[in-house]
């Protein structure tokens, strides 16, 4: 049987580890690139945009199809919001791994 002042225990220390984990993920910074790296869009863990770097050899040659730049930093960006959102899914399993919870119970909380 579990003794209640264990259980208290036990979730304090779960509280403080979910509270430091909330500060890490707000502190990442995640990477999206596309047209083989010619677009990379960098984000925060909230999920803002950082930086947008796009390679001068777009604009060379009198190149002008600006939707092809637009498409490009649209996709950087996507990839930029999925590689935090499995960024976060891996921090989070981390701190739920040995409790047998579903991966997502953590999502209400980042």
């Amino acid at each position: 049987m579990v003794d209640f002042n264990d259980m208290m225990s036990m979730a304090q220390s779960m509280q403080s580890k979910m509270s430091s984990m909330q500060e890490d993920l707000l502190a990442l910074e995640v990477e999206g690139k596309a047209g083989a790296g010619m677009v990379t869009v960098t984000v925060n863990g909230r999920g803002f945009v950082k930086a947008v770097s796009i390679d001068q050899s777009l604009f060379a040659d009198g190149a002008d199809d600006k939707t092809v730049v637009e498409d490009l930093i649209a996709a950087a960006l996507n990839d930029a919001i999925a590689n935090l959102e499995t960024q976060k899914q891996e921090k989070m399993g981390e701190l739920t791994g040995g409790l047998g919870l579903p991966p997502d119970i953590m999502k209400a909380f980042t």
